[in-house]
């Protein structure tokens, strides 16, 4: 009925399809980092964070994943163009990096659909000279289209441990209409959520399946005694977080 629910669901078909090895490589990954008590992070710039935020601070989600926000590419920046000069002057991503405190064992996450500005690019720099595990969501047709904005001359999924592809379109808008040149609604957000959302369900189970029977999980503060619960996973695993809860 709707060519929007049509088109996700084609591309969410092609992730499980053809990123699943990948998918569970960054399980494997991030289940290794929480045994350890290692920090998870993760960043995106302008509205690839968009999946940072959900990460975050979410009911389901996990407690030890924090975000990078970077003030100048955040959405309620203005103007808004200010985000899209931001992330792409180099620089601004190793000073990113360099306040952020990773040590050798963590993971970060990054999303970025067309991987090709420095802010991203040099935030996975950093990170693997760190020895921190990186994990990049992408769009490689996309990515492998378009020069490097960075001195480096590479996209950000040359710098990822794991790749994981989005199977979006090019230019990220998806829905095509009849008499109008330009596509509209883009997928990464919708897709890019379902990706995070995937590995976070299967590294808990991966925890429960070897005895962690208190994953480090949110639980609603809505509910009552979520809010006692999450306090005390905080105690937990406040080694690997780096927000103030």
């Amino acid at each position: 009925m709707f060519q929007y629910f049509d088109k996700i669901r084609e591309i969410l078909d092609k992730v499980e399809q053809h990123e699943h090895q990948h998918i569970y490589a960054a399980v494997d990954i991030m289940t290794t980092a929480i045994l350890n008590k290692h920090s998870i992070f993760a960043f995106g710039a302008s509205h690839a964070g968009i999946i940072t935020q959900e990460l975050y601070f979410r009911a389901g989600g996990l407690i030890s994943i924090n975000p990078i926000f970077g003030r100048e590419v955040l959405l309620d920046t203005e103007p808004i163009t200010h985000t899209s000069k931001m992330e792409r002057m180099a620089g601004y991503g190793t000073m990113l990096a360099n306040k952020t405190p990773f040590q050798e064992g963590d993971v970060l996450i990054l999303h970025s659909v067309s991987g090709r500005n420095p802010v991203t690019i040099e935030m996975a720099i950093s990170a693997q000279e760190q020895g921190v595990k990186t994990i990049g969501i992408t769009n490689l047709a996309y990515s492998k289209t378009v020069s490097s904005r960075h001195p480096s001359d590479h996209n950000m999924y040359h710098y990822c441990d794991v790749v994981i592809d989005n199977h979006g379109d090019i230019g990220d808008a998806t829905v095509e209409i009849s008499g109008l040149e330009q596509k509209v609604a883009p997928s990464s957000t919708v897709v890019g959520a379902t990706i995070v959302n995937t590995i976070v369900s299967e590294v808990v189970k991966q925890l429960v399946e070897k005895g962690i029977d208190k994953p480090p999980i949110f639980y609603s503060a809505n509910l009552d005694g979520g809010d006692q619960l999450n306090q005390a996973l905080f105690e937990q695993y406040k080694e690997t977080i780096h927000y103030q809860f």
